[in-house]
């Protein structure tokens, strides 16, 4: 296969236990129509042809990653799962060891729907801009806050209500210059302790934001939720079943 210029790759973190979704296996490796979910998720990066490598960075020790992604082109598995997602996409990045011109996209495991157009949008759009950014969705939902510290046995109470005028709510993939990316990461690192370096990092817009950049904001999906409770697994298959 031919690929254009510049080179693209993408990283997908999951080193995770995904405890808050219930399952007994890492949620990753739930089935979703029949195929792992991580499975799910890199053949929606593997949608645009102009991404040449999937990368997904594991847990050391992961004995379910080979299997799931078994037979997908241009994919690779490294076992360099860290503490967190930052410190994994940290190790994966090191691992890829970047050429100056490249770019990176970061992919969640449990955003098995992304929509290819999607994906598009935002590569188009980092390209034709020279400058990293991320899918988002616009806030519509009114936003509140939350007392500090609600009293045991009874729910929290309102602090104040948030304007969502300008607030968007991040997705992935998120796209950056992996050289820029992985300096960002390292930064981070070198500056942190327990609540402070990559502890603060969420996603790899919030490094990019710390290193001093403003990423794009790229219209994404309300397909392209993130798989985090019970209920949501339901939800994915319905909108899977949909798309078959």
């Amino acid at each position: 296969m031919t690929f254009p210029e510049p080179r693209i790759f993408a990283i997908v973190p999951a080193g995770g236990i995904g405890a808050r979704a219930g399952a007994a296996l890492p949620k990753q490796y739930r089935l979703l129509r029949g195929e792992p979910m991580l499975r799910r998720a890199v053949q929606a990066l593997l949608a645009d042809a102009r991404i040449r490598q999937v990368r997904v960075a594991v847990a050391a020790g992961d004995t379910l990653a080979a299997d799931a992604l078994r037979g997908l082109p241009r994919t690779v598995c490294r076992p360099c799962g860290g503490a967190t997602r930052a410190d994994t996409v940290l190790g994966a990045l090191r691992d890829a060891a970047p050429h100056a011109d490249d770019w990176v996209l970061v992919h969640d495991a449990a955003r098995p729907g992304l929509p290819a157009a999607a994906l598009a949008r935002l590569v188009d759009a980092c390209l034709r801009h020279g400058e990293g950014g991320l899918l988002a969705e616009p806030v519509a939902d009114t936003v509140k806050r939350a007392e500090d510290a609600p009293a045991a046995g009874r729910p929290a109470r309102v602090q104040a209500s948030v304007s969502r005028d300008m607030l968007w709510l991040a997705q992935t993939p998120q796209m950056f210059p992996a050289k820029a990316l992985l300096a960002a990461l390292e930064a981070a690192a070198a500056g942190g302790g327990a609540t402070t370096g990559l502890a603060r990092i969420t996603d790899e817009a919030s490094a990019m934001e710390q290193a001093g950049y403003l990423p794009l904001l790229v219209p994404g999906s309300m397909r392209n939720f993130k798989v985090t409770w019970p209920e949501d697994f339901e939800i994915m298959e319905k909108l899977l079943a949909s798309d078959a």
